[in-house]
């Protein structure tokens, strides 16, 4: 069997286990140790195999996932969805469709610190959706500007997603969450012309609240200022070099518990529940790592990464090309993949391809970040669409993807900005 067959026969592989609901870091960790074994030999696989997990299960830079993770959990025990979603009406009642982008803002602030796009989307249904009933704003704009909010976490810092692309392609983790910081804000303006793109040629007739004094406003913040106060001081220490990314997440999981003792909310049994659901995602998350990084050494073996270079540079020797294509796979695989399981697959086989063209991997990485998020929102099969399917049970997929696509058009422009203007990008990392 050829080289370029051991890939080609592998990918088909791994697909069909996908497609048979096989975990996928049962799936990758096994394709990655079978493929090895039959270009090297089972002993050096199976070294190999050995090597991989244990070297990386003793990591000391590997800490910052479990840290980062107790620090989101910690923060959401301290109640800071109904927070943050109070906070941004208070200041955004009195403009037209201002409770449909403070939903925006809500969900953007509080998938940073879950972590999950489809969790986000589920929590602010709960909270955020009876409310805007209430003012009588139509389902498909509220439906989407929930599912459009919502995937805004996985790109603002700090992001186990970005932790994930730093680790498997040896990137600088405290470059890339300062690079996220002003896509995700972007992402957040630009949402925000959407929902009013949406109101204007939908003709939506919302009412307007009265303008809160500035007292009030600013005392609404207190719920969140715990949490604004904890993301600047772990973010800016990465900033100014006062501590590393990993000592970062130390800092930021102290000071996450340290939010919920002072706001009176620490309950042994839910802190417990806490440090559990930290534990498993951990293993959950590890495992899936590991596994990308054996089915990684494969792609190295097996020429994958090579042959598929070639194909995309006899479509056109074009930079641009092959960044789109790329980008049709991530919307393609998005039907189908939630976020991390998307990366993990695609990342090992599209990094050396990418570097191979000249592209910043700091670039990229966000790049493909915010590609993920665009098909978390595309139909046919948008994630985040379904998810509130599941949990609004009386609103129809069509009218979900009706108000989703002023959303997706803000997105495209993102899309284009981010390529025509890399300093987007990487103007806050540079500066470090």
């Amino acid at each position: 069997m050829s080289l370029l067959a051991h890939w080609e026969f592998g990918t088909l592989v791994l697909f069909i286990l996908l497609f048979l609901g096989v975990p996928i870091s049962f799936a990758l960790a096994l394709l990655g140790t079978v493929g090895t074994a039959a270009i090297i030999g089972w002993s050096p696989s199976y070294s190999l195999l050995g090597q991989t997990y244990f070297e990386h299960s003793r990591s000391y830079s590997l800490s910052i996932l479990p840290l980062f993770l107790m620090m989101g959990n910690f923060v959401v025990q301290s109640g800071i969805a109904r927070d943050l979603y109070a906070a941004a009406y208070a200041w955004l009642r009195h403009r037209k469709g201002g409770l449909a982008v403070a939903t925006v803002v809500a969900c953007g602030g509080f998938s940073s610190v879950c972590g999950s796009s489809l969790a986000t989307a589920s929590t602010m249904a709960k909270i955020a959706l009876p409310n805007m009933r209430k003012f009588g704003y139509p389902d498909s704009l509220s439906t989407a500007s929930i599912a459009a909010g919502g995937t805004l976490g996985i790109l603002i810092p700090p992001s186990v997603i970005l932790v994930f692309y730093g680790i498997m392609t040896q990137q600088d983790i405290g470059k890339l969450f300062l690079a996220g910081i002003l896509p995700g804000i972007l992402g957040v303006v630009l949402y925000a012309v959407a929902v009013r793109i949406s109101i204007r040629f939908g003709h939506f007739d919302l009412p307007v609240e009265d303008k809160l004094p500035l007292r009030e406003r600013i005392v609404a913040l207190k719920g969140v200022a715990g949490a604004l106060g904890l993301f600047a001081f772990v973010m800016g220490g990465i900033y100014f070099g006062v501590f590393t990314p990993t000592e970062s997440a130390g800092m930021g999981a102290g000071g996450a518990f340290l939010l919920v003792v002072l706001q009176g909310r620490l309950n042994l049994s839910q802190t417990l529940s806490t440090l559990f659901e930290t534990a498993k995602t951990t293993a959950m998350m590890f495992f899936i790592l590991f596994g990308a990084l054996t089915f990684a050494n494969y792609v190295n073996l097996s020429g994958m990464s090579r042959d598929i270079q070639t194909l995309v540079t006899s479509v056109g020797d074009n930079p641009l090309m092959v960044i789109l294509i790329i980008t049709l796979v991530y919307l393609v695989l998005g039907c189908v993949l939630e976020g991390l399981s998307m990366i993990t697959l695609t990342v090992p086989i599209f990094y050396p391809i990418v570097a191979a063209q000249g592209f910043d991997l700091i670039w990229f990485g966000i790049y493909v970040v915010i590609v993920t998020e665009v098909s978390y929102i595309t139909p046919p099969v948008g994630l985040n669409a379904f998810v509130l399917k599941s949990v609004v049970k009386d609103v129809q997929l069509g009218t979900i993807f009706r108000g989703l696509t002023s959303f997706l058009l803000v997105d495209v422009l993102r899309v284009v900005l981010i390529l025509a203007f890399p300093a987007i990008v990487l103007l806050v990392p540079n500066m470090m």
